[in-house]
């Protein structure tokens, strides 16, 4: 699904225009990898803030459940892996979904807002 367009089943997320889209694409994409690039290269994309924005959630959810899941002995050393798997197979439909212009929120974190 492109950035303007929406289905009835998804929530309602922010529309970009295709100029803001197609520029900043790749910054967008490589959010993924650290998430402040796109706020410091270009900061006045909103397409690029929003992929910050689930770059900064994916991150703060897996430096806390890390955390959390190393300090639960036994349960959570077994749990730590499969975490770490589900946020990486995040990352990457993050990945994905900015280099293609897409505009979709993460499963399960993405519908907070850390930057504005």
């Amino acid at each position: 699904m492109k950035a303007n367009e929406s289905t009835k089943s998804e929530k309602t997320i922010p529309l970009f225009s295709a100029d803001d889209v197609e520029k900043n694409k790749t910054m967008a994409g490589l959010a993924y990898l650290l998430f402040f690039l796109p706020l410091i290269t270009c900061p006045e994309s909103e397409y690029a803030k929003f992929h910050a924005n689930q770059s900064l959630l994916l991150w703060i959810t897996g430096i806390a459940g890390s955390i959390i899941l190393g300090l639960v002995p036994i349960i959570g050393w077994i749990l730590l892996p499969f975490f770490t798997i589900a946020l990486v197979l995040l990352g990457v439909m993050g990945l994905v979904n900015g280099l293609n212009g897409n505009a979709k929120e993460l499963p399960f974190i993405g519908k907070y807002t850390l930057l504005k």
